[in-house]
């Protein structure tokens, strides 16, 4: 028993330690692709956009509008998880931060690789904390809620939401540019490889001890007893969401 509890402890500090990892490098490459200058990925162009116009610092902006995404959760009936509501803070700081440390960069030669680096490590960090399972971030939730809610496909949902968010902060000032277009094609094949990287096995089942059967006293049948946890399960209630651990 004391075997399987430090196992259990083990697999969550692993599963926390994946979730905020992966957040804070989330923050720190959308700052790569803001210092390359050669277009952001398609949520960056609308906090790049509202930062322009509002005089907010980028990670500000993008924790307001995590923020936002997270209240449309509502009437979409959807439930955050730690991941969700750590989202919305971690890759504003984080992005804030990597800014404050990577100065602009001039020329060719230093904006490219910052733009392959920044597609690369936000790729290692989609699979570190999607694969820590703590729920889905807010704008991802929004897209499923949606797909849930008005029945169209996640590959409609997704695509109009996206081209609505890069209209928007293209019109606002956002980058918009190669970067954008080499983003949205490596970034699918990136985070399913990350994903397998970091792909954390199920915690052991704790082992059941079987119960011996009951010895019947004279002129009784010998029945043996039933397993532990055998009996029906209740099923969860009508609408009620399981949601990641």
């Amino acid at each position: 028993m004391a075997r399987t509890t430090r196992r259990s402890t083990t697999h969550l500090s692993r599963r926390l330690v994946q979730l905020y990892a992966g957040l804070a490098l989330y923050g720190a490459s959308s700052a790569l692709l803001v210092r390359a200058e050669l277009g952001l990925e398609p949520w960056g162009v609308l906090h790049q956009g509202l930062a322009e116009l509002t005089g907010i610092s980028i990670g500000i902006v993008s924790i307001i509008v995590g923020a936002v995404a997270l209240l449309l959760w509502i009437p979409l009936r959807q439930r955050p998880g730690l991941g969700t509501v750590s989202n919305v803070f971690v890759v504003g700081l984080a992005m804030d931060g990597t800014l404050a440390v990577v100065g602009e960069l001039d020329g060719y030669g230093f904006r490219v690789p910052a733009l392959v680096l920044g597609i690369v490590l936000n790729g290692v960090a989609t699979g570190l904390y999607i694969a820590a399972r703590f729920g889905p971030g807010p704008r991802d939730g929004l897209m499923t809620g949606l797909n849930r809610v008005t029945g169209r496909s996640i590959r409609l949902v997704r695509t109009a939401i996206e081209v609505a968010v890069v209209a928007t902060g293209f019109v606002l000032g956002g980058s918009l540019g190669v970067g954008t277009v080499v983003y949205a094609l490596a970034i699918g094949p990136l985070a399913q490889l990350f994903l397998r990287v970091f792909a954390l096995p199920e915690p052991a089942a704790p082992s059941v001890t079987a119960v011996p059967s009951v010895t019947a006293m004279p002129g009784e049948s010998s029945t043996p007893a039933p397993p532990v946890g055998s009996g029906p399960v209740a099923a969860p209630a009508p609408g009620q969401a399981i949601l990641p651990q």
